[in-house]
């Protein structure tokens, strides 16, 4: 067992937050209690930066200041509570309370660290787990942050490899999924990558109760230049993994693989080379439709949406100007994008217009999902 501290979290202190889940979930507002908003999302305007909660319909319920840009929301299972972790190499997130719409808490890296952008709650709500650097050595690290206790910071574990920019808790809550996405990078050298020649992307899965690394897949050789930056889940335990491509952007490689724990290899989906060429060799979200059985991948610098079956068949394309947030919905998807649009696309890929806001939607569009709900 890992020890507590910079060095890992012990089961005691792990058991003793899970013990405290109740009183952290009863702390503020819940979702339901300030209008039950379904999807959340950065956003800038005229006037700075947002934080926005929409319902499906693509309609505003809330619409909250910032301080500074945001990249993806961690929204807390049981009240009306988002974290906003900052873009690599940044070293704050912020705690908004959505019901007063006041930032309530600043999390702050430890010395030596940076944050990745995402972070992820347990299933009950009592930690906070975000992705950082280590970048003195370069090893990728999970933080880990007691909510009941104000968000202190009660330890940290491997991640499993270098850069893990995503991470997500796997059905059933024991085990986190990690997009090490196998960049080095340094503060000193703002978001420059440090290591391309030698490159090593991996999908960890780690024992959510200490850090244990359970399993890591790595993609094919000809496809070590592929970062794996983004992860959905569905409800079976499948894997979505979208990919940032850090060769030529006009090579047409795959930029979506799949993988459910226990499997010996990442799959990865195809789709014509031509087409795939288009994605500019960036995915920037991936979602699973509602149903969970096709996934799909959006690419603002290409204008693009991809979506396969998991079981494998044809890529179906639509065409959308600066696309990239992506969100399930009961037939098919929700997207945003940075004119200010909120699009629902069916499992085909047909779109239906929903909302156009005065905002430029940011990268990612995240689903809230409250306990009972």
């Amino acid at each position: 067992m890992p020890p507590s501290g910079h060095g890992g979290i012990s089961r005691r202190r792990f058991l003793a937050a899970a013990g405290l889940a109740t009183a952290a979930g009863v702390a503020g507002p819940s979702w339901a209690e300030i209008g039950a908003p379904d999807l959340i999302a950065a956003a800038k305007d005229a006037s700075g930066f947002r934080l926005l909660a929409l319902r499906r319909s693509g309609d505003i319920v809330f619409d909250l200041p910032l301080p500074g840009r945001g990249h993806a929301a961690a929204a807390h299972p049981d009240r009306a509570e988002v974290v906003l972790v900052s873009r690599r190499p940044g070293t704050f997130a912020l705690v908004l309370d959505c019901g007063s719409g006041t930032v309530v808490k600043r999390l702050t890296a430890p010395p030596g660290r940076h944050f990745y952008g995402h972070g992820t709650f347990s299933a009950d709500g009592a930690l906070l787990f975000t992705t950082e650097n280590a970048y003195r050595t370069g090893a990728g690290r999970l933080g880990v942050w007691d909510v009941a206790s104000d968000y202190g910071r009660i330890g940290e574990f491997g991640s499993g490899g270098i850069g893990p920019h995503d991470a997500l808790l796997m059905p059933g809550g024991k085990t986190l999924a990690v997009a090490n996405g196998g960049i080095r990078t340094h503060p000193d050298s703002g978001r420059e990558k440090l290591n391309l020649p030698s490159m090593t992307p991996n999908l960890a899965y780690l024992r959510a109760e200490d850090g244990t690394v359970l399993q890591r897949v790595e993609l094919p050789g000809d496809l070590r230049l592929n970062s794996i930056r983004h992860l959905a889940v569905n409800a079976g335990g499948l894997v979505a993994a979208a990919l940032q491509w850090q060769g030529d952007p006009a090579d047409g490689v795959p930029l979506l693989a799949f993988h459910r724990q226990g499997e010996p290899a990442l799959r990865v989906a195809e789709a014509d080379p031509a087409a795939l060429a288009m994605m500019r060799g960036y995915a920037g979200s991936v979602a699973f439709d509602g149903s969970g059985q096709m996934a799909a991948i959006t690419s603002p610098r290409g204008g693009r949406v991809m979506a396969w079956r998991a079981s494998g068949g044809d890529a179906k394309i639509w065409s959308r100007p600066d696309v990239c947030g992506l969100a399930p919905a009961a037939d098919g998807w929700i997207a945003t994008d940075g004119l200010g649009g909120v699009i629902g696309l069916s499992r085909k890929l047909r779109a239906s217009p929903l909302a156009r806001q005065k905002v430029a939607f940011d990268n990612h569009l995240s689903p809230i999902t409250e306990s009972g709900r």
